[in-house]
């Protein structure tokens, strides 16, 4: 393994990137330009803001929904395919980090903050303003049920599908077909080779999409530690301490990302799953443990039984803004992550199998989140239940109050607080970095194989500008800014990440088609291809 990062190290002094002009100038010109905005015109900006994400959501919730659905097939279907056995990056391809390094790094990447702050906050959302169609009475039983299966909905196997399509679609083509690492790379599956002199301008929608989308991400981040500083410290949580976490935070994940994923994000990334799993002990141990259990599985049955009407929901049908409001944009914010992690998730999956791939990046973190929320979800719903106030307090105080208010009903809260604010803090350092490390990436030229580190100051330039834009949001139009924000990164994505499941079940059909390593590949009967691969292959 030393030798590989000794060899990946002589790479980089080798090699001149250039700087891609039109790739960074025009989607960093974007976001300044609504910084500016804001600042000039903040009724205006808001209100334009709106009506766009009105506009998208309005006519596309069957689409989201459409892809998303999509997505889920297509990770099934690719995991028990022929496709499912070849490995990344041919026969011989070794490892770049190992499969426990990869399971946690793509878990923290997957998740990062955002499962920390929405945990225990949504539920009483759903609880007290359910969708129509299920016509359940607010703070019900049925409510209550409701809240639960949409925590499973947008949190577990459907969004963890879409990243998955991303990731190993990403390191079939870079790895297997030897596309450039660019974003346009992904549509070649789909449209030929005749794509490649389109691919700028898909990196162009792709940077301008994922910043939205960490500026929604940062900004729940934010707001949750500056409620928890609010509760242990009495410092008031509002724009002043919000604009000095955001610095905090970047500073720390731009000196994440220029130390390179070696160092970087390996050892966040590791120190960010156990935080999880101490928390996760902690909890089991103090909280309502039979309740969490009972509610879990009972929840659990009701989600798989309703899976389908809930996916496909829109709402219009009962003049009810529900379904746009939530499941949808969770759609959007992670199809605004999507492209640009799958450019990392693809690059750090060589030499594993497809189906190793499938494995880390869809089905570990979805049962991991499904642990997660039924352990803090159904929490905050046992204490609405016993009569602690957590929906007016969620009023009044806003969502970053709820979690703290359960701590607040276990021992040993003046230790757990700072430790959960920890866990946020290096969770969304861990999921920025490897935006961040990407990003820079596809704004330079000379880095056919997505190999080489990208320049510092590009990482620079992205976080500054990715922090600035977060705390205008936030600032100016709080949680509903941040919600906008995932659903303008989103609408672009959603069309290429569609696109993306489409070239992976191309690939899926005839993998020897696509793939230059024709060693893996031996005739089988009737003109198929059979994968020869090695299961004890080095992942060390």
């Amino acid at each position: 393994m030393d030798n590989i990062n000794q060899e990946k190290a002589s790479t980089v002094k080798k090699v001149d990137l250039t700087l891609k002009k039109g790739v960074f100038f025009i989607p960093w010109s974007l976001l300044i330009l609504m910084v500016v905005l804001s600042f000039v015109n903040k009724d205006g900006f808001l209100g334009g803001l709106n009506a766009v994400t009105g506009w998208i959501l309005g006519n596309f919730a069957w689409l989201f929904n459409s892809v998303t659905i999509l997505c889920v097939a297509t990770v099934i279907i690719v995991y028990f395919s022929p496709l499912g056995k070849v490995r990344i990056g041919g026969k011989k391809a070794k490892p770049i980090v190992s499969y426990g390094n990869l399971v946690w790094i793509t878990l923290c990447i997957d998740l990062g903050a955002g499962i920390l702050f929405w945990a225990a906050a949504e539920p009483m959302y759903h609880m007290f303003a359910p969708a129509a169609m299920t016509g359940a009475a607010p703070g019900s039983p049925e409510a209550a049920t409701f809240a639960m299966e949409t925590m499973f909905l947008e949190w577990t196997w459907s969004p963890m599908a879409i990243y998955t399509v991303a990731g190993i679609l990403f390191a079939f083509v870079f790895h297997n077909m030897k596309e450039q690492a660019s974003l346009g790379s992904g549509l070649v599956p789909v449209f030929g080779p005749k794509v490649r002199k389109y691919k700028s301008v898909v990196d162009v929608v792709c940077l301008f999409a994922v910043a939205a989308g960490m500026a929604a991400s940062l900004g729940t981040g934010a707001m949750t530690i500056a409620g928890g500083l609010e509760n242990i410290a009495g410092i008031q949580s509002g724009p002043v301490s919000w604009a000095i976490v955001i610095a905090v935070i970047v500073v720390t994940f731009i000196i994440s990302s220029v130390s390179g994923v070696d160092k970087g994000i390996k050892i966040l990334s590791n120190i960010n799953s156990k935080a999880y799993f101490i928390l996760l002990a902690f909890v089991i141990i103090f909280g309502p443990t039979a309740f969490m259990a009972n509610f879990t599985f009972e929840s659990i049955g009701a989600y798989l039984s309703d899976f389908f009407k809930m996916s496909f929901a829109t709402g219009d049908i009962y003049n009810d803004g529900w379904a746009k409001g939530w499941p949808i944009f969770y759609w959007c914010n992670w199809l605004a992550w999507t492209p640009v992690t799958g450019v990392f998730i693809g690059h750090i999956l060589k030499g594993y199998t497809i189906k190793q791939g499938i494995t880390c990046n869809f089905v570990i973190p979805a049962l991991f989140s499904t642990l997660w929320m039924g352990l803090f979800a159904t929490a905050s719903i046992y204490y609405e239940n016993a009569g602690m106030g957590f929906h007016d307090m969620l009023l009044d105080k806003g969502p970053e109050s709820i979690i703290y208010a359960i701590f607040d009903q276990f021992p040993l809260a003046i230790v757990v607080i700072p430790f959960y604010l920890f866990l946020i803090f290096i969770s969304f350092v861990t999921a920025a970095d490897s935006n961040t490390t990407a990003m820079a990436g596809l704004c330079t030229s000379g880095n056919a194989s997505g190999d080489v580190a990208a320049p510092t100051y590009l990482k620079v330039v992205w976080g500054v500008t990715i922090g600035a834009v977060t705390w205008v949001l936030i600032s100016l139009a709080d949680i509903e800014g941040v919600k906008a924000a995932s659903n303008l990164g989103g609408f672009p994505n959603m069309f290429l990440v569609g696109l993306f499941a489409v070239g992976l079940l191309k690939i899926c059909r005839n993998p020897k088609k696509y793939d230059v390593h024709k060693e893996d590949y031996e005739e089988g009967s009737h003109g198929q291809y059979k994968v020869d691969y090695d299961d004890d292959a080095d992942v060390s």
